[in-house]
């Protein structure tokens, strides 16, 4: 048998929490997942009980950061001229921001 899997604080996970959500959010969700550098579950956690994530600067956050941005440069290129752009694309564009700006001044993100 394996090795149990516990925290910082040495407490066993061992209760399973699921939600439902579309593949719009899922997709927003896997984007601020790669962003953050954590792992889904730690992610997640931290989020739903309000706790601070802190990026920690690494090679695969640089490439979740250069995916986004050509990402984002496509979708704009699509807009036509005078068109809002939608909501989702505005909130990713402020996930890259506050990650940028975390990583640049060491700040929280």
């Amino acid at each position: 048998m394996s090795a149990k899997n516990r925290d910082r604080h040495n407490r066993f996970r061992n209760i399973t929490v699921g939600f439902r959500v579309s593949p719009e959010e899922q997709e927003q969700l896997n984007r601020a997942v790669a962003l953050s550098g954590l792992p889904k579950q730690e992610y997640c956690y931290r989020k739903c009980m309000d706790r601070t994530i802190t990026v920690q600067p690494n090679p695969r956050v640089y490439k979740a950061l250069k995916d986004s941005l050509a990402e984002v440069l496509e979708e704009l290129k699509q807009i036509s001229t005078g068109v809002q752009p939608s909501d989702e694309l505005l909130e990713d564009i402020a996930l890259i921001t506050t990650t940028l700006n975390g990583i640049k001044g060491g700040e929280n993100a």
